[in-house]
């Protein structure tokens, strides 16, 4: 005997699962479309031209070839780079909007009264991306051949250095050097492009850089490397030695490139991510543009980066009281 009530039930039920599955289906198609469903925007912190740019721009453009997807690269300067990652902080969790900044990410927080965003808590920490050493270089008319004959005669006579701004890990790492070294030199901020430049015309008679702007100049004889950051030499100057080379400890300070998403982004969707930027980073093209920028990359998961940006920010966080540094 025909039951209308059974029949309803029968239909709800029946609409129920469709709606059920339908939603599972939109959750994971969500996830497999990435980065198809639209444009992802890579918001780099800094002005076009510099490394946190040129690298963004690279890495963009091999996770278009080896994604599918369509990257588009957008800056947002300004700041120390805050702008862009109050910005990024306030967009979508769903893996469209990407931050790529620098080592400058870890330091601001610390650096500026108010930063707007935590580093530890507003963001997704997604790839670690390529980094290179800060380097100390001089003019060639200085007459030292090493760190130990620089500091010995910065001890006898006045002497300046150039960084890349204030607050910065090229800043930073020359103010660490100079209390470990029981010296007085006193600090230039220059904009990091203009930075070993200082050097190289005798405004200064030290520049404190990244690897990027400086390795040609070493090339050309323009200035004289000294020193790099690192606990390791570079592969690109394997004949110029570290700072722990000479006594000093504990040195192992880089400029480094970072990929972030808000907070909130699904586990399973980072994970996916990541994989893609390390798949980017490891082709052959993107290695060879990294060398040529004096910046290494390796192989890295989010947990990884994450561990990694937890001792960043409390060792620049040390250094910046230690300093004096401050940004309103």
């Amino acid at each position: 005997m025909y039951n209308p009530f059974q029949y309803i039930v029968k239909t709800k039920s029946i609409l129920m699962i469709g709606l059920i599955c339908g939603l599972f289906s939109q959750m994971a198609s969500a996830q497999t479309e990435w980065p198809k469903a639209k444009n992802v925007t890579i918001y780099v912190a800094f002005a076009p031209g510099a490394f946190t740019d040129v690298i963004a721009r690279i890495v963009g453009q091999e996770l278009a070839k080896t994604t599918g997807g369509n990257f588009v690269v957008e800056n947002r300067p300004g700041a120390g780079g805050n702008i862009a990652t109050q910005f990024v902080k306030r967009a979508p969790a769903d893996g469209y909007s990407i931050l790529v900044h620098s080592v400058a990410y870890a330091v601001n927080p610390s650096l500026y009264t108010n930063a707007g965003y935590d580093a530890l808590k507003d963001f997704a920490p997604l790839a670690l991306g390529p980094r290179t050493p800060n380097i100390i270089t001089v003019n060639p008319k200085v007459p030292v051949k090493d760190l130990k004959e620089l500091i010995d005669l910065a001890k006898k006579e006045p002497m300046s250095y150039a960084s890349s701004g204030i607050g910065t890990t090229t800043h930073l790492s020359m103010e660490r050097l100079k209390t470990a070294a029981h010296v007085d030199i006193t600090h230039v901020p220059y904009q990091p492009a203009q930075a070993v430049g200082a050097a190289v015309a005798g405004h200064t008679q030290i520049s404190s850089t990244s690897m990027p702007p400086a390795v040609q100049q070493i090339k050309a004889g323009n200035v004289r490397a000294i020193a790099v950051t690192s606990s390791k030499r570079s592969v690109l100057l394997p004949d110029v030695p570290t700072v722990g080379e000479f006594g000093y400890k504990d040195f192992d300070d880089y400029t480094w490139v970072g990929f972030f998403v808000p907070v909130g982004t699904p586990p399973a969707l980072v994970d996916q991510m990541n994989a893609a930027i390390n798949r980017a980073m490891e082709t052959p093209e993107a290695k060879e543009k990294f060398v040529l920028q004096g910046m290494e990359s390796t192989k890295n998961t989010s947990a990884q980066f994450g561990t990694f940006l937890q001792s960043e920010v409390k060792k620049w966080a040390g250094v910046v009281v230690s300093s004096g540094a401050k940004v309103e």
